[in-house]
Parts: C-alpha cells; sequence; structure tokens
C-alpha cells in the first residue's frame, strides 16, 4: 500500500515541546481498526488522530491513545484542524463527525478554537475510597463527571501532587460500568494570570499524566464557572509541558480556545497488505 503521511504537532501551545502532542494521520479511506490502533502505539504520544474526508469542510475523525480508542479528544482535534488549516490548505470551519457527535473548530486569529459538549460534573458527599491515597494528598471536594474530579486549596498543592499511577489506574468509575477511571486534581490559579489550575492522570488508558488534555475542561469549564460566577476563564494544565487554555462556557456548550505548533512530518512505511481488513 501507498506509504502514509503523518504529522506531528503541539497542542495548546505556541512553542515546541511543550502543550500536548499530537500525530495527526490523514487518510482517504479507513485501515483497519487493529492496524490504527498498531500505528498509534508505535507513535506513543497521547492521541493519535485518523481523518478520512466526507464532504466540503467535513471529516469522520477518530483518536487512538496507545493502547485504546477512545469517545472524545481536544487536543488531538485542535492538532488535526491545525493541520489542515496549515498543511492541507483548508479553510474552515472544521466539522468533524465523531463517535461524541459532531464537533466544529474555527479560528480565531492565530487561535483554533474547538466547540465541544459541556459535562458537566455533580458534587459527591462523604470520602471516596481509594482517591487520596492514590493522590498522595487529601482533597477539599470531590466531583464526578466523566472522570473524577478532585477540587484542592490550592494551586501549589496541584503542581506538588506525586500520584501513584499504579493505585490510580486500579481506581473504579469508569465512564462505562468497569470502565477505566481517570483523575483531574484541580484547584484556583494563583498567578494573576490563570483563573484555572489542574492535571489529568490515565494510567488505566495508557497516559500516566496527560499533558493538557481539552476532554477535561469540558468537565472544568462548569464547574469553575460556577465557582468563580464567570463564563470566560484562562485555565492552566501544570503537567511539566504544560498549556494553556482560553475557555467560554455557552450554555450546554463549551468552546476552547488554543495555539498549535508543528513538529514534524512524515510518512508511515507499511507492508505490502497492511490496509486490508
Amino acid at each position: 500500500m501507498p506509504n502514509v503521511p503523518f504529522f506531528h504537532v503541539d497542542a495548546f501551545t505556541s512553542d515546541l515541546f511543550s502543550g500536548n502532542p499530537a500525530a495527526v494521520v490523514p487518510l482517504r479511506s479507513w485501515l483497519p481498526d487493529a492496524l490504527m490502533q498498531r500505528m498509534a502505539a508505535e507513535h506513543n504520544v497521547s492521541e493519535t488522530a485518523f481523518f478520512v474526508p466526507v464532504g466540503p469542510g467535513q471529516w469522520h475523525l477518530r483518536w487512538f491513545t496507545p493502547s485504546t480508542e477512545v469517545p472524545i479528544c481536544g487536543h488531538a482535534t485542535l492538532a488535526t484542524a491545525f493541520v489542515l488549516a496549515t498543511e492541507l490548505g483548508e479553510a474552515g470551519p472544521f466539522r468533524f463527525r465523531t463517535a461524541s457527535g459532531e464537533l466544529g473548530v474555527t479560528r480565531d486569529g492565530a487561535r483554533f478554537v474547538l466547540d465541544f459538549p459541556a459535562n458537566p460534573p455533580r458534587r459527591l458527599s462523604g470520602s471516596q475510597p481509594g482517591l487520596a491515597a492514590a493522590l498522595g494528598a487529601v482533597p477539599r471536594e470531590v466531583w464526578k463527571g466523566r472522570d473524577w474530579i478532585c477540587v484542592f486549596d490550592n494551586a501549589e498543592t496541584v503542581r506538588a501532587l506525586v500520584p501513584d499511577h499504579g493505585r490510580i489506574a486500579a481506581l473504579a468509575g469508569g465512564e462505562q460500568p468497569g470502565g477505566p477511571a481517570r483523575v483531574i486534581a484541580t484547584a484556583r490559579g494563583d498567578d494573576g494570570v490563570h483563573d484555572v489550575v489542574s492535571r489529568y492522570f490515565a494510567a488505566a488508558v495508557g497516559i500516566p499524566e496527560d499533558p493538557v488534555t481539552g476532554a477535561a475542561h469540558l468537565q472544568l469549564m462548569p464547574l469553575w464557572a460556577q465557582k468563580l460566577e464567570r463564563d470566560t476563564l484562562v485555565c492552566h494544565q501544570a503537567s511539566a509541558r504544560g498549556g494553556t487554555l482560553w475557555c467560554a462556557l455557552a450554555g450546554d456548550r463549551v468552546r476552547i480556545g488554543g495555539h498549535a505548533v508543528l513538529y514534524s512530518r512524515g510518512e508511515a512505511v507499511l507492508p505490502e497488505g497492511a490496509g486490508r481488513a
């Protein structure tokens, strides 16, 4: 089969070697699922996005971690729109058909703005078994959306967490019964620039700590908009790589703006017959 092009993009950043890396793979038609999963494992970044055109300004889009396909991903969607705009000559706006419905991306100057469904969490009462031990600190509040959300008293506590990724992977409470649990740690910002600070842990899906997580902010934005009584917030994900997200709550939607930068272009040299289902 012909070689398959791919792009490596750092999303939610203007600087190389920060933000969240994604591999983006344009396709004319779908490859077998098992092959796409193996390619994602070979790329070994938090998500690889594969897309297929379906009409003017529209594409089917799927995302794979190194170990599994996921139903939604913010940074790899941003990276896909960036590749379409800057490498493949598409003007946008961009509409993606996905497992989570139709998702949109527009441009606002140098930023790409995601339009995703909000996922408001609910506050839980009482302690939640295993969370504090897994994170190494006791949260002030625990909320539950798609993921566990642990609210801490200050941003420094979030930055200083040294979680036990094995314990996090063993937690119950995934979005589906018996599914993998993922944990968000968050606090109010303390630097006069960022309103919200967070970190994201997802060892059960092959990502011990995700550098910058758009899907987390679909849950964090409704929570913090309520707490801070504002519908626009600047958020910082305090991983080692770090990244900034400009977020706005608009009814049942969250708009997330961010930058992206290209790291590399390449081709996957696949064996003959690899594209056959």
